[in-house]
């Protein structure tokens, strides 16, 4: 099973899930859950369409089950990258298909890789000597000027990202990622990557102000670049909203710094939004919605509503112009990217979104939504709340008034001890997460409404209040 302890199944059966309707799971045995983390925050039209698109899927069958994109097309990929360059801001117009998360992250690397080879890096400067165009034999006086721009410019192959940032599994991927206890096993990984600070604001100096914060953030990138060798750099990769750790969201004016920052070292900038497209910050980007106009997007989750395994790649006509030439070719590909069947499911999808209104949901109802869930911010282990859209987390703190977080030995005893079991018992599905400090992430299905978001607090509130007595 994936990430999972496989030695608690001894002793307890493994729960298996059969059906679901609206925001609602049943296990084998008949129990109902609600599931408050949307699968894997991705089940954004909840679980009552399978009719639907699986009669897309059963027409796509009948007419084509399946043929490549290697050198070929085929009409749904065609169709569904088309729809993806419509909702996608800016001009990210080109779309490379894959079957997840982790590959659209590592599709994403290799593409920022060779787009510097791609679109010329190692052009040689012009230098002359003094008197040469009028063919003069002049002294040579700019020797070493002239020997530096004849050699090859360094590759432009390394990544920044954030502490505590979840990117995928897979070995490039991984390597992005900023959670030491998932890459330790895996060492060594692809060179180069360093990890700055992420945006998460609840533990900083109680007087730091937002701008401070900001400013902090955007020279502790710059240093980072500056240290890695600006001309070695090709990708700076971030989330609009950053998951891992707890939702973390972006101070004022941090995200028009990150893209300053990267324009000024002519490094691509990438958006993460494997989680956050498609609805879940009530946009159909999260870039959209903080103004990011990065020049790669990852996606994949949301992009079907976790009906079909589909990702990809969303990047710039300025990004892909180099590899349209003649004799030009990204040098990457996935079998079953942009497979017929899934991209007909992810075509299904989106037309629902649509039709449904469930982006306009979304942001119809997220002040609806936190106010309700700040209610637990009255219960004493409740010590931060924070996120937008359908897509929060609550720290979990020893001490409120001081914010002292939770020792590892506490953290397992209340998330893995006692809440995982307790929300399970109680027939709530959320997420209780120490990638950092102790959090419950909250992530409903986007067609959630009040009854949902009700329910979700009064379980949460009981469970959380014998918590606080437990952990005293």
């Amino acid at each position: 099973m994936h990430f999972t302890r496989m030695g608690g199944f001894e002793i307890e059966d493994v729960p298996i899930i059969v059906r679901g309707d609206g925001c609602y799971l049943e296990d084998s045995n008949g129990k109902r859950y609600l599931d408050a983390l949307a699968g894997l925050f991705f089940v954004n039209i909840g679980y009552s369409f399978g009719d639907e698109i699986g009669q897309a899927a059963l027409d796509q069958m009948r007419e084509l089950p399946f043929y490549t994109n290697w050198s070929y097309a085929h009409p749904r990929a065609i169709e569904l990258a088309a729809e993806i360059a419509s909702l996608a801001p800016g001009d990210l117009n080109r779309v490379f298909f894959c079957n997840g998360g982790s590959e659209a992250v590592e599709s994403a690397w290799k593409l920022a890789r060779q787009y510097y080879q791609a679109r010329g890096e190692k052009q040689i400067l012009g230098l002359v000597t003094p008197g040469a165009r009028a063919g003069a034999q002049e002294p040579e006086v700019v020797h070493d000027a002239i020997v530096a721009a004849a050699q090859p410019a360094p590759r432009r192959y390394k990544a920044i990202a954030r502490h505590i940032a979840y990117h995928g599994t897979t070995m490039g991927a991984l390597s992005i990622n900023g959670i030491p206890a998932l890459r330790e096993p895996f060492e060594p990984l692809v060179a180069e990557v360093r990890h700055v600070s992420n945006t998460n604001r609840y533990h900083r100096p109680p007087d730091e102000t937002e701008a401070e914060f900001t400013r902090f953030l955007l020279d502790e990138l710059e240093a980072a670049i500056l240290a890695m060798g600006p001309d070695t750099v090709c990708l700076v990769h971030m989330e609009p909203v950053q998951n891992a750790g707890g939702c973390f969201t972006p101070p004022v004016g941090y995200w028009q710094g990150v893209r300053e920052i990267c324009d000024r070292y002519d490094i691509l900038l990438s958006a993460d939004e494997v989680i956050t497209a498609f609805g879940r910050l009530g946009y159909w980007f999260g870039s959209e919605r903080y103004d990011i106009r990065p020049d790669i997007v990852t996606m994949a989750k949301g992009l079907s509503s976790s009906y079909a395994a589909i990702g990809g790649v969303v990047a710039t006509d300025k990004v892909m112009e180099p590899f349209l030439g003649p004799t030009s070719m990204f040098t990457h590909g996935i079998t079953f990217g942009g497979h017929p069947v899934m991209s007909a499911i992810a075509l299904k999808n989106i037309e629902i979104m649509k039709r449904e209104r469930i982006v306009e949901h979304v942001r119809e109802s997220e002040d609806v939504f936190r106010s309700t869930v700040a209610q637990l911010l009255d219960i004493p282990i409740v010590g931060d709340l924070r996120g937008t859209g359908f897509f929060y987390a609550i720290e979990l703190v020893k001490d409120r008034d001081s914010r002292e977080t939770f020792s590892d030995e506490e953290c397992e005893k209340l998330l893995r001890g006692y809440l995982s079991n307790a929300l399970f018992d109680a027939g709530l599905i959320c997420r209780a997460d120490d990638r950092g400090d102790p959090v419950l992430q909250i992530s409903p299905p986007l067609v959630a409404g009040q009854a949902e978001f009700d329910e979700i607090v009064g379980i949460l509130g009981e469970v959380l209040i014998e918590a606080a007595a437990l952990m005293r």
